[in-house]
C-alpha cells in the first residue's frame, strides 16, 4: 500500500514537472539528505544531492569546531588566519615573508601586517636572513608554540570523543577519506 502511494506520488510529481510519469517510478531515486528528501533522476543528480548533504555536514562541523576554536583564541586576541599561520610556523619553524604570503594567499604587504600583529603579541619573531639581509625571516616563539600545542590538544580531545562514537572500521574509513581530501586540498 505505502509503496503504491509512493509510486503514485512520484508519478504525479513527475507529470507536474514535465517528465514521463510512466517511467517515473524507475527513474527517480529517493535521497534522504537529512532535512530534505530529494529525488534524483540520474547518477549525476544523486552526486549533486550527496554533495549538498556533505556541504551541510561540513558547515555544521566547521561551526562546531570553529566556535570552540574561537573561544580558545579570543583570550589571546588571535584571528583564524593568524592561528593558521602560527600552526604552519610551528611545523616549519622558519619561513620567509614571501613563503608566508604564498601559503596564506596574501600579498607580501598583507602578510607583513599579519606577522606584525603576531609579533606584537610575542607569538613570532622576525629576523633577517644570514645569506640575504633583504630577506625577512619569521619564526614562532615558545609562547606561540604553546598556544598552538594547547589548541591542538583540545582539538585532539574533541576528535577522540567523536571517534569513540564510531566503530573501528568507521574510524579507519574516516581517516582514509579525510586523508584523501587533505591530499586533494594540498594539491590545489
Amino acid at each position: 500500500m505505502k509503496l503504491s502511494l509512493f509510486k503514485s506520488g512520484i508519478s504525479q510529481f513527475a507529470s507536474q514537472a514535465g517528465f514521463d510519469s510512466r517511467c517515473a517510478h524507475s527513474s527517480f531515486l529517493a535521497l534522504n539528505t537529512g532535512t530534505v528528501t530529494a529525488f534524483a533522476r540520474t547518477p549525476t543528480d544523486q552526486i549533486r544531492a550527496d554533495a549538498e548533504r556533505l556541504s551541510h555536514i561540513i558547515l555544521e562541523m566547521q561551526r562546531c569546531f570553529v566556535l570552540r576554536l574561537c573561544k580558545q583564541l579570543a583570550p589571546g586576541n588571535v584571528s583564524f588566519p593568524q592561528f593558521f599561520l602560527l600552526a604552519y610556523l610551528d611545523r616549519k619553524e622558519v619561513l620567509s615573508m614571501s613563503e608566508i604570503a604564498k601559503k596564506m594567499g596574501h600579498t607580501t604587504a598583507a602578510a607583513s601586517g599579519l606577522v606584525a600583529r603576531l609579533e606584537n603579541l610575542r607569538y613570532v619573531m622576525r629576523s633577517v636572513a644570514r645569506d640575504d639581509r633583504r630577506k625577512v625571516m619569521v619564526c614562532i616563539t615558545p609562547k606561540g608554540s604553546g598556544l598552538v600545542r594547547g589548541i591542538r590538544e583540545e582539538m585532539v580531545g574533541n576528535i577522540m570523543k567523536i571517534l569513540n562514537h564510531l566503530t573501528p572500521d568507521e574510524q579507519k574509513a574516516w581517516l582514509q577519506i579525510y586523508s584523501k581530501i587533505y591530499d586533494y586540498c594540498q594539491s590545489k
